[in-house]
């Protein structure tokens, strides 16, 4: 255990940046190759957007998990466990409600419709502004979050490598863009398989050689117990405790819920598969992948804490975050294995490249399908549509490395993206299910509940962060130590706990001290409260023939067998559904 509180560290070699520079080697030849073989593709679109409806179930269930797991999450699940303790590790509870509720619920909607957007259903469902609402959220959503998804590992890479994280941070992206642009879907879902697979592999040669270093997995549990780290069931129903297993598990479903069942980058997916069994099976897959990754990452956290038990290296300034925390320890252990940096950082980037391109893909497909083809006077041809989207590409690619640059002079933002998928999922997921179980629900509704469900959330996810920055909001961490640490070391620690008594003095409003696993649940129940009294009052929607398929299947038994005919437009929906794929 010495030699990993020495102050020595290793550094990042050739054979280092030849395994990372391999990495995106692979990913461009993917692109290269799926281009090519695509070329002569009659239906130019749809192979681009969904991959001709005809993928695997292997490739789509690793970019389905490669899509949620982020740069993001594989550096901040170790934090999480070594600040805060394990409550957070209940989260995967939730994830197989979440694969159950969108395979039953959700996905059969999108299937019977046939379409490659889900945005389109919130017109045949209501209308066009709803459609617009719903594409502008998710395209904020991405433009913000992506910059976040390649900033966090490019700047762990600066840190521990000395490499100048402009560099780094445009060459990953380029290299993205250039795949991404070239093969569409299929380029997307490929690399994102190999790259699942270099991330699980740099995760689990972390954990395995980290415990190995501590002394076995009995070591690595027993000091974690000892610090009251090890927790699973706080039942406190408080719902301004940070995280509590109500909050993690109950409050998280619906966030997941969210980035899974209405979610485009999610949803493109499974609609790229041939039918409702397979692309259900491949959410299955998902399941047990995300499940596993999650709680790789979180051991990886507990034995982090491990090692540094008597020598932490946040008071002892060897690092300014805990996000720093992995690729610190990835380091010190960096003799054990030749090319070991350079598999981690491969892995981590590989999380950034493979929500980054997805979140390209999406985007591009959510602009043409939902901004510019209705507005068309006349179809383009497949081959315009293909350069349009595939330009698309290219400008949100650039954008989003520009905004790369702008993250780095804004300070709090990466805490304030944390809770912004709190912002935008709640709104979108209860226009969403306003739509398929309300039939009553019309598209004033849908508007005005959407709206004021985005305004409140980012309120008090804003005001939150305004309360955490000014100190009037601290969140009680677990212990540290720094006993066994040389005397070089010792002397940069400092006396945290002046911080923790003057940051009670004053309590902030009430919703802002509740726990942002919760923001979900508020946009959602506002969404689908004030839509529904908005419908109410402005009169209520009734059906016409046909309209089954624009509801849930959950709910077909309680529709009325002869529906009211109303003067609203749904000829698209006979079009668009003839052929049922649920039938599949």
């Amino acid at each position: 255990m010495d030699e990993i509180n020495d102050s020595s560290q290793n550094s990042f070699n050739l054979i280092d940046c030849a395994v990372f520079a391999g990495m995106l080697g692979i990913s461009a030849i993917v692109g290269v190759y799926q281009a090519y073989k695509s070329r002569k593709n009659t239906d130019a679109v749809r192979e681009y957007l969904v991959g001709g409806q005809n993928m695997s179930i292997f490739p789509i269930s690793m970019s389905l998990i490669a899509s949620y797991i982020s740069g993001i999450a594989i550096l901040g699940l170790p934090a999480e466990m070594y600040v805060y303790g394990t409550q957070f590790w209940c989260v995967v509870i939730a994830d197989s409600f979440v694969s159950l509720t969108m395979a039953i619920v959700y996905l059969p909607v999108f299937y019977g419709l046939g379409i490659t957007s889900s945005y389109e259903y919130l017109k045949l469902r209501f209308n066009n502004a709803v459609r617009l609402l719903g594409s502008v959220i998710f395209l904020l959503k991405m433009l913000l979050y992506i910059p976040l998804v390649i900033y966090v590992p490019a700047l762990a890479f600066n840190q521990v490598t000395g490499m100048n994280l402009h560099a780094i941070a445009l060459i990953v992206c380029a290299v993205c863009i250039f795949y991404t642009t070239l093969g569409g879907l299929k380029a997307v879902v490929w690399t994102d398989a190999i790259q699942t697979i270099v991330m699980f592999g740099g995760v689990i040669v972390v954990a395995i050689l980290g415990t190995n270093r501590v002394g076995g997995v009995d070591r690595v549990w027993r000091r974690n117990y000892d610090t009251g780290r090890i927790e699973f069931f706080d039942m406190d129903p408080d719902p301004t405790t940070r995280h509590t297993f109500w909050s993690v598990v109950v409050g998280n479903y619906l966030n997941w819920l969210a980035t899974c069942s209405v979610n485009q980058a999610m949803v493109q997916r499974c609609l790229a598969m041939p039918n409702l069994k397979k692309a259900n099976a491949t959410i299955a897959i998902m399941a047990i992948g995300i499940i596993s990754i999650v709680s790789l990452s979180c051991y990886t956290g507990i034995v982090i804490f491990a090692a540094f038990h008597d020598c932490d290296p946040i008071t002892t300034k060897q690092i300014r975050k805990p996000d720093q925390l992995l690729p610190f320890f990835v380091m010190k252990i960096a003799d054990s294995i030749p090319g070991l940096p350079g598999l981690f950082v491969a892995g981590v980037f590989s999380a950034a490249l493979s929500t980054m391109s997805t979140g390209l893909n999406s985007m591009a497909g959510v602009i043409y399908e939902d901004m510019i083809k209705p507005w068309l006077r006349v179809p383009a041809s497949e081959t315009v549509a293909s350069r349009t989207i595939k330009a698309t590409v290219v400008v949100t690619g650039i954008i989003c490395v520009a905004l790369v640059f702008l993250v780095e002079k804004l300070s709090g933002l990466i805490q304030a993206g944390k809770s912004l998928s709190g912002i935008t999922a709640g709104p979108l997921l209860g226009i969403f299910t306003l739509g398929m179980f309300f039939p009553l629900a019309n598209s004033a509704g849908a508007l005005v509940g959407g709206l004021v469900s985005l305004n409140l959330v980012a309120w008090i996810s804003f005001g939150t962060q305004a309360a955490i920055s000014s100190g009037k909001i601290h969140f009680p961490v677990k212990p540290v130590f720094v006993d066994g640490c040389p005397e070089s070391l010792k002397s940069h620690a400092s006396n945290l706990t002046l911080i923790v008594e003057t940051a009670l003095r004053e309590q902030p409003f009430f919703l802002y001290r509740m726990s942002y696993l919760w923001y979900t649940w508020i946009g959602f129940l506002t969404a689908i409260l004030i839509g529904l009294l908005v419908s109410w009052i402005t009169g209520v929607n009734q059906r016409q023939p046909g309209d089954e398929k624009l509801y849930t299947p959950v709910i077909h038994g309680f529709l009325r067998r002869k529906p009211v005919k109303l003067g609203v437009e749904r000829q698209e929906l006979g079009k668009i559904g003839a052929a049922d794929a649920l039938d599949s």
